[in-house]
């Protein structure tokens, strides 16, 4: 039953909302970006219930890389569980993309998932002058890799990529209650999903009170999540827009994803002063 709860109630729901600015435009594109830059690092506390049940990670490397002749950011998220959690269901996975410096849209992606037996690698080329994505994964070093070329809509983001983009979009332009349409590339498909903005609140974090933008993705049907309303995202209300807190209620219980250590930011972090 929790095999997948942690990558699916931490990384698949801050990216899934990242997704929210992907509407079909011009195929060529240009994203003004004054939120991120590379040497950025994010460090949480995943905690299910009272228990610190895991840690995550999201790096940018120090340095650009070049992908089908585009420089890009390599953005890497990793997740492993801790303590008692560790004991009973092991958890280590990696999440990667290489993110054109220019448009914010993913060259490559990669996955690497170990989590207790299971296991699965995935690498998807992303083609946006054609809107195609070539997949190449398998579940164990000696199998035979599956290979599937898709279709994709203009723009496409993954999981990763869509969450950086996120980070460039101007929320004082948003009404409360606005519903962003969000289109995105995840396990061989092209999904749907709208993103509610719901406006600031001042949120308790492990690195301090911070002044956040609120948003609630709605979430389809699944057996992990608990209505559409589940998860809500809270991203620092600055210059910065970094991911600080993310609360999910799952049919299994609640789980809290705490932002505790950060480093490399590009602009100040608007942490609240206590009197």
């Amino acid at each position: 039953m929790f095999r997948r709860w942690f990558i699916l109630s931490t990384l698949s729901a801050l990216a899934t909302v990242g997704l929210l600015a992907a509407r079909p435009e011009a195929t060529v594109r240009t994203v003004p970006n004054s939120s991120f830059t590379k040497g950025e690092s994010l460090h949480y506390k995943v905690h299910y219930g009272l228990i610190n049940a895991a840690e995550a990670t999201i790096v940018l490397s120090d340095d650009l890389h070049r992908v089908n002749e585009r420089p890009c950011y390599k953005a890497t998220v990793t997740g492993r569980t801790t303590g008692s959690f560790d004991f009973f269901l092991r958890i280590r996975d990696t999440w990667r993309s290489y993110i054109d410096t220019t448009s914010i849209l993913p060259q490559k992606f990669f996955r690497n998932i170990e989590e207790g037996n299971y296991r699965k690698k995935e690498t998807i080329d992303f083609d946006h002058e054609r809107d195609m994505a070539k997949v190449e994964s398998r579940k164990k070093d000696k199998d035979a890799p599956k290979r599937g070329t898709y279709k994709v809509p203009d723009n496409i983001q993954d999981v990763v990529s869509g969450f950086y983009f996120l980070r460039t979009v101007n929320f004082d332009q948003r009404r409360i209650g606005e519903v962003i349409p969000v289109k995105g590339f995840f396990d061989d498909q092209v999904f749907d999903m709208d993103v509610v903005y719901r406006g600031r609140e001042t949120v308790e974090t492990k690195a301090g009170s911070i002044r956040a933008i609120k948003l609630i993705p709605k979430m389809p049907k699944n057996k992990l999540f608990s209505g559409e309303n589940a998860i809500t995202v809270y991203l620092s209300d600055d210059r910065n827009k970094i991911p600080v807190l993310i609360q999910a209620e799952m049919f299994v219980g609640s789980v809290k994803v705490d932002m505790y250590k950060y480093q490399g930011l590009k602009n100040r972090l608007n942490v609240v002063a206590k009197n």
